[in-house]
């Protein structure tokens, strides 16, 4: 990932082609996108960018699997979305789930979200692999900034 986004200075094209390259390289990601943290409202996410059926547009940390994300500061893994309590379901097909923070200059500045169709999709290796990712995104977006 680091070479897709080595040189560039514009956080919508990084979080683009990450979003891209996740979307398409793993065949049970249904539904890949970022949650952006909303500078103008206190504790509310907004979408973009992200590939995928349409997904809600603004989410409170207060909310879902993205809210818990964000208010915990933790990756969040939801092996069957309709046993979570509070579960935004923006997408009926979804069934399992992952969230992971961007972190930016030791600040939270987005989440990954990954819906699956299939149920408990996401593996260990998933969690590392993205948790890294995520990790090399912040520093990226941090010396764009």
């Amino acid at each position: 990932m680091r070479s897709a986004l080595d040189g560039e200075t514009d956080a919508v094209a990084m979080l683009s082609t990450v979003v891209c390259e996740l979307h398409h390289a793993f065949e049970h990601f249904d539904w890949t996108g970022f949650y952006r943290v909303d500078p103008a409202k206190e504790r509310e996410l907004v979408v973009g960018p992200y590939q995928g059926a349409h997904g809600c547009l603004r989410i409170s940390f207060d909310r879902g699997v993205c809210g818990k994300a964000a208010r915990d500061k933790k990756t969040v893994v939801v092996d069957e979305v309709r046993a979570f309590p509070g579960h935004i379901a923006c997408c009926a097909s979804t069934r399992s789930e992952i969230v992971v923070p961007v972190f930016c200059a030791g600040e939270l500045y987005a989440v990954l979200d990954v819906d699956s169709n299939t149920p408990a999709a996401f593996t260990a290796e998933d969690r590392e692999g993205l948790e890294a990712i995520c990790a090399e995104l912040g520093r990226a977006l941090r010396v764009a900034a």
